[in-house]
């Protein structure tokens, strides 16, 4: 059985996770409007890996005999100035959820929970991955400036991204 003091914190990040799988829908949409239908294929991918971690936290609670209990979420930003404003709060967003999967291992040791421990490496590992994947797209976009080709480069780069 799951401690009450995990399982709050599991259903909170299951929450964190479906909001980020909303936020990069709402970035996708931007993407759409503004005819960068690359960058908004990227975010669309990203949108459904996230809901897949919310996911994976609902199954392992309901799998250790928990209670899941699905909270608001809140609406994500509609707006941004640049491809390269969305990125960034993509990069400061995936180091927030960093910090809140280090705080559940944190909790899940606090709590001799050797399961969540295990459960939790994968999710340490995958947002390794995340901040990368975020800071290189950041870097490429500095690169490029304010040169249109540049965007439309990385543009269809970005559109090349498939779902695992």
């Amino acid at each position: 059985m799951i401690s009450d003091k995990m399982l709050e914190a599991l259903n909170k990040q299951a929450n964190a996770e479906l909001y980020s799988g909303y936020m990069y829908l709402s970035m996708s949409a931007y993407f759409e409007s503004v005819n960068l239908r690359g960058f908004a294929s990227w975010m669309r991918v990203q949108a459904n890996e996230e809901l897949s971690h919310g996911l994976k936290f609902y199954d392992y609670i309901v799998e250790r005999g928990g209670r899941v209990k699905l909270l608001p979420i809140e609406q994500p930003p509609l707006e941004w100035s640049s491809p390269l404003e969305a990125f960034e709060e993509v990069y400061k967003h995936e180091v927030k959820v960093t910090g809140l999967i280090n705080n559940l291992v944190k909790i899940a040791v606090s709590e001799n929970d050797y399961a969540t421990q295990n459960m939790l490496q994968w999710f340490v590992a995958e947002q390794v991955e995340e901040e990368a994947s975020a800071d290189e797209i950041v870097q490429r976009i500095k690169l490029a400036g304010s040169d249109g080709k540049g965007l439309l480069l990385i543009d269809r780069e970005l559109a090349q991204r498939k779902s695992e």
